[in-house]
């Protein structure tokens, strides 16, 4: 379990994010719904690392907010931001194998499969002619081959065309199947249907926390339903 205990981050003298508690189980998909600016994607670095937080994160028994994010990734947890990373020059299949614990081809092709991609796409090169839709699913194989125990996906759903957020829905429940808790982070209502629990983040809070449906039909009525405006 990943657990956030009165988590707050700080930034430039203002909390972004404040006093959120949380828990993550393993095999799970846990679906963090808020609008733009709500405080999801801070909140996500915060749990990886990226940011300093206020207030205790366990992963299992063990305190982990003190440690760096490269502690963390090797505790298996990783974080696939909002904007995938651009490695100009390096051909998807390398990119792929750096990210692999087997380093296995033949796993790298079954999980390109996984996401939607042609097998032609692991020759091609990290650059503008791939489009969005197809390196957030590069970016998700990626996270799909590392294995962790729990893969937080800030926004993996946005600016993709349909096919794109239909492969990005199947592969995130595979992922759930082989045992890794997924914290999908997403401002998408219609991407809550794959999981197990959802929470309304505001303004850097935890507004509720309940059934997928529940948390949808609210979010749709107002994505800031206790202050009753739109954030």
């Amino acid at each position: 379990m990943l657990q956030l205990k009165n988590v707050s981050v700080v930034r430039g003298g203002t909390k972004i994010v404040k006093n959120v508690n949380l828990k993550f189980k393993e095999g799970h998909i846990h679906v963090l719904l808020g609008a733009n600016g709500s405080g999801k994607s801070t909140l996500a670095q915060g749990i990886m690392g990226v940011f300093p937080v206020e207030g205790e994160i366990y992963l299992g028994e063990e305190r982990i907010d003190s440690l760096s994010i490269n502690e963390r990734a090797r505790m298996g947890i990783t974080l696939a931001f909002q904007e995938p990373a651009r490695f100009e020059g390096i051909r998807v299949k390398d990119y792929l194998l750096l990210s692999s614990r087997s380093k296995r081809m033949s796993e790298i092709e079954e999980v390109i499969k996984m996401v939607g991609l042609p097998k032609p796409v692991l020759f091609q090169t990290m650059d503008e002619s791939l489009s969005g839709g197809e390196r957030k699913r590069i970016e998700l194989a990626a996270v799909m081959l590392m294995k962790p125990k729990f893969a937080i996906l800030d926004e993996i759903d946005s600016g993709i065309d349909m096919v794109s957020f239909r492969r990005i829905g199947e592969a995130i429940t595979i992922m759930k199947r082989a045992g890794t808790g997924v914290i999908l982070i997403t401002h998408n209502e219609d991407m809550i249907n794959i999981g197990d629990l959802a929470s309304i983040i505001c303004r850097g809070e935890v507004i509720k926390t309940g059934a997928p449906m529940e948390i949808r039909d609210m979010f749709t009525s107002s994505p800031c339903p206790v202050l009753g405006v739109n954030a």
